[in-house]
């Protein structure tokens, strides 16, 4: 299993906000430029964080978006599967069990390893808050933080 693009940076995104929880909404320029994540690429990522209701615009001149619950109350795995869907290392085992179809799945005898692969994957997920990323941030010296700018397009 491989986190696409769209995953990496709607958590990034996320825990750009999780940075400015408290204070006044945050502009999209904002988060693109601390998230590292082009302006227009970003613009298609916070779309379905709102309407899963993890972010809330606010309009107006001193408009933006904040997080709609606290950092430690979003937990990573809530942003993934609103950008990438429902944790599945093998159709045969997604969390979503509509798209569990494989004719062998009563029969199969490695369908019990993905099952762990996918338990694991998500258990990690949930375990994780943007309030934990955040310290972990602060945490981290700024020698070690990346300084990549995103490559915005005009």
């Amino acid at each position: 299993m491989k986190v696409s693009t769209r995953g990496e940076y709607g958590v990034r995104a996320m825990v750009a906000l999780a940075h400015h929880y408290g204070s006044k909404p945050v502009a999209l320029t904002v988060i693109a430029r601390d998230s590292n994540v082009p302006a227009p690429y970003l613009e298609q990522l916070i779309a379905p964080l709102r309407r899963a209701g993890l972010v809330e615009s606010k309009r107006g001149a001193q408009g933006g978006y904040v997080l709609s619950r606290a950092p430690g109350d979003i937990v990573v795995g809530e942003i993934y599967r609103v950008m990438e869907g429902p944790v599945a290392p093998m159709d045969c085992v997604s969390e979503d069990e509509s798209e569990q179809t494989c004719p062998l799945i009563p029969n199969c005898e490695t369908r019990p390893v993905w099952v762990r692969v996918r338990d694991s994957i998500a258990g990690a997920l949930d375990s994780i808050t943007l309030a934990d990323l955040v310290r972990e941030d602060k945490a981290q010296p700024q020698s070690e933080k990346p300084t990549a700018q995103p490559q915005v397009v005009a």
